[in-house]
């Protein structure tokens, strides 16, 4: 349906439809893992945290933490995020050029992510580049959130989702993204995101300009 006015931004909570009470038990479980992990590798660093000590902390048993995440790393690299960019993307206004859509609810997320916990966007994206096991995981789940992104810019084009075409738009900017997060771990987080990721959209979008 083409409209020119987007639909109340997921990222706003009060818009949001209430979830259900075994969905919202979930998203606190999962939080209080999360906040058990970055405290436990702050305090003692990242290899020395175990499983058991991310249990006790977050007052749940190893299994939960298992059933939540099945390894360490994909606590460090999980958020809720994903699904609600998709979400924001499908809301944009179906002729609102792609390049357009994806700076405005790219630059949204970072805005509200940074809102929400700065420092742990810095310590997730510092862990990216200083522990080879959450870069590699990091690699791994790259192809599902590919995935979702070819969806959503097959709705928009009226394209096959598996083209290759599609699958080609999806990697390169997700990849390129997961650059942009390793450049600023990799250079002391001294510039601001947003900054950088309209940097890396310019790229996409224009290709190297002349120096």
């Amino acid at each position: 349906m083409n409209t020119m006015t987007a639909a109340p931004s997921p990222f706003s909570p009060a818009d949001r439809p209430q979830l259900g009470l075994r969905e919202r038990k979930k998203i606190k479980t999962r939080e209080a893992i999360r906040t058990a992990t970055y405290a436990l590798v702050k305090e003692q660093g990242y290899d020395a945290t175990t499983i058991e000590q991310i249990a006790e902390r977050a007052e749940v048993s190893p299994s939960t933490v298992f059933r939540y995440f099945p390894t360490k790393e994909d606590i460090v690299l999980t958020d809720e995020f994903d699904p609600i960019i998709m979400e924001e993307l499908r809301a944009r206004p179906t002729d609102e050029p792609w390049a357009n859509t994806l700076r405005y609810v790219l630059q949204k997320a970072i805005t509200y992510g940074m809102k929400e916990d700065e420092e742990i966007s810095r310590l997730r994206t510092h862990l990216m580049v200083q522990v080879p096991a959450v870069r590699s995981r990091m690699m791994e789940s790259m192809s599902v959130t590919g995935d979702m992104l070819c969806q959503a810019i097959a709705e928009r084009t009226g394209r096959d989702p598996e083209s290759l075409e599609v699958r080609v738009s999806a990697m390169a900017l997700i990849g390129a993204l997961m650059e942009t997060s390793l450049y600023w771990a990799e250079h002391g987080h001294r510039d601001e995101f947003k900054d950088l990721v309209d940097r890396t959209l310019n790229v996409l979008e224009h290709g190297l300009s002349e120096e």
